[in-house]
């Protein structure tokens, strides 16, 4: 009977569990974009980097009213800047994708508005811009793209991929930008990036003055070679504990740690129990929406592993590899 209420314990969180790698930080105080990176570095982790929608959610719903400084800056220079499709003038019909157990794509008859303004259209009624090889070499993609084209001809679409030299603070290679569709952020002079209090971005002179946001980062790779049991140890002594991952927001964040790992793999702190038979994240939440690779199959003595793509493989817990903790 306790394994039985354990598990419907363990299977309602999935629906109700959120947590967050990382925390944003609003910072009052103004500073020209400089400081105010040199101050998140000081105090938290960095200027702060934006992933998806989500994150953009979390930043408009605090206490910010006035525009602030985010991680994002450009070069700007003139020899180098490639070429973006969101171009004044150029407008095309576009297709949007929701983000559902099974992708849904949908070709937006809107010729009238610029890549931008098609961005916001798909993410205020779908998803965003379809994006990515594997949803364009998907076969329903294609099959929506194909009656489209039978009833219309052969259309030009927008897709999701731009090119810039907009670049994070931190390094990472985050491609995600929430740029208002109504403004022109491409001026010689205004190369940094900030939010604005209704979510949309736009840029200004990185000397201004302004308040701005950190990140403090609740996830650390540890290179170090131990089995699953001594990764556990170590992350509890040290930091919270193996990292669990309840969601693809999670996974993205947790896979760009696993990129800079020593070893092929990194443990996260998934496990298989026998008794029970099924598998457990180490902070008691259910494995939700797992992202196996293909062919793995249970057995007892295996915890999971992360490849550099992001796949999960199920390995014997005594091998050694680095590990991700969770601060």
């Amino acid at each position: 009977m306790q394994w039985i209420q354990f598990v419907l314990i363990l299977m309602g969180q999935c629906s109700f569990f959120t947590c967050h790698l990382y925390e944003y930080h609003f910072i009052p105080e103004e500073k020209c974009w400089e400081k105010a990176r040199s101050y998140c570095r000081e105090h938290f982790t960095d200027l702060a980097t934006v992933s998806d929608m989500r994150d953009v959610e979390r930043l408009t719903n605090s206490s910010q009213t006035t525009d602030a400084w985010i991680g994002l800056r450009s070069i700007n220079e003139r020899v180098i800047k490639e070429w973006h499709w969101s171009l004044p003038g150029e407008n095309h019909k576009f297709i949007c994708y929701n983000e559902t157990g099974e992708q849904q794509y949908f070709v937006i008859d809107k010729p009238e508005l610029n890549w931008l303004q098609a961005q916001s259209y798909c993410r205020e009624h779908h998803t965003d811009l379809v994006s990515g090889i594997t949803q364009i070499n998907s076969t329903e993609f294609n099959k929506r793209v194909d009656e489209f084209t039978d009833q219309h001809g052969s259309p030009d679409l927008w897709i999701g991929l731009f090119r810039e030299t907009w670049s994070w603070s931190d390094g990472k290679n985050v491609s995600f930008r929430n740029w208002d569709p109504d403004s022109f952020v491409d001026e010689a002079s205004k190369t940094c990036a900030m939010t604005t209090p209704n979510g949309n971005w736009s840029s200004d002179k990185c000397t201004y003055k302004k308040p701005f946001y950190c990140y403090d980062d609740k996830v650390i790779l540890i290179k170090e070679n131990k089995t699953w049991d001594e990764a556990l140890t170590y992350c509890r002594e040290k930091h919270r504990d193996l990292v669990s991952i309840t969601d693809s927001h999670q996974q993205r964040w947790v896979q760009k740690r696993a990129k800079m790992a020593d070893t092929e793999f990194v443990w996260l702190g998934m496990r298989y129990t026998c008794t029970l038979d099924l598998w457990f994240w180490v902070s008691d939440r259910l494995v939700c929406n797992p992202n196996w690779a293909p062919d793995q199959m249970d057995d007892c003595g295996m915890a999971t592993v992360m490849e550099r793509d992001g796949k999960w493989y199920k390995k014997a817990d005594n091998e050694k590899f680095n590990f991700i903790c969770a601060k």
